[in-house]
């Protein structure tokens, strides 16, 4: 059965975006318990590429059926679990990155770059990072993992919170994030 990619954000309701994250099925890694371990020799860029040897990863379908598999632990490790082995895999910033958001009935809903639709909240919070001089802003995605807004779609989120407000917050699912390093 081929592929079939959500439809744009833009296009879609509130309802309709929930239809899309609840019809979203991942494998139980937070069931699995393997007994091995050891390294992937993968590495995702802080572009968002994932590399395997040292070569990109071309195949879309590939990034997403390992990025199904993502978790990341305590001690900030990304880790690839299936229910055989966990392999380590290198982040140099966050697992996925959001490229496009939209404000929809009051909630803040994102698109990554595996084609996933989150909607942010108390389980997917938003985080203010690095220095105030250079923002970043990252989204809790799952199992640890985050994605890294763009620099589109953080303007994108920054013209919400002046539309909305004094452009330091913005609010999603009853929740209020700031957009500025504490």
């Amino acid at each position: 059965m081929p592929y079939q990619p959500p439809p744009e954000l833009a296009g879609l309701t509130l309802d309709q975006i929930a239809e899309q994250v609840a019809a979203r099925k991942l494998p139980p890694v937070e069931e699995w318990r393997p007994e091995s371990s050891g390294d992937s020799r993968m590495r995702i860029a802080a572009d968002g590429t994932w590399y395997h040897d040292g070569g990109p990863i071309t195949r879309q379908a590939m990034v997403r059926a390992f990025s199904g598999l993502l978790t990341r632990d305590d001690n900030g490790r990304h880790w690839l679990v299936t229910p055989f082995e966990k392999l380590s895999i290198e982040v140099e910033d966050a697992a996925f990155i959001a490229t496009d958001v939209v404000r929809r009935d009051g909630d803040l809903a994102f698109r990554l770059n595996t084609d996933e639709l989150i909607v942010a909240g108390r389980d997917n919070p938003l985080r203010a990072g690095d220095q105030i001089e250079t923002p970043a802003i990252y989204l809790g995605v799952r199992r640890g993992c985050e994605a890294r807004l763009n620099r589109s779609t953080w303007q994108q989120l920054a013209e919400i919170a002046l539309a909305e407000g004094d452009g330091r917050t913005v609010t999603s699912r009853g929740e209020t994030f700031p957009l500025l390093p504490q």
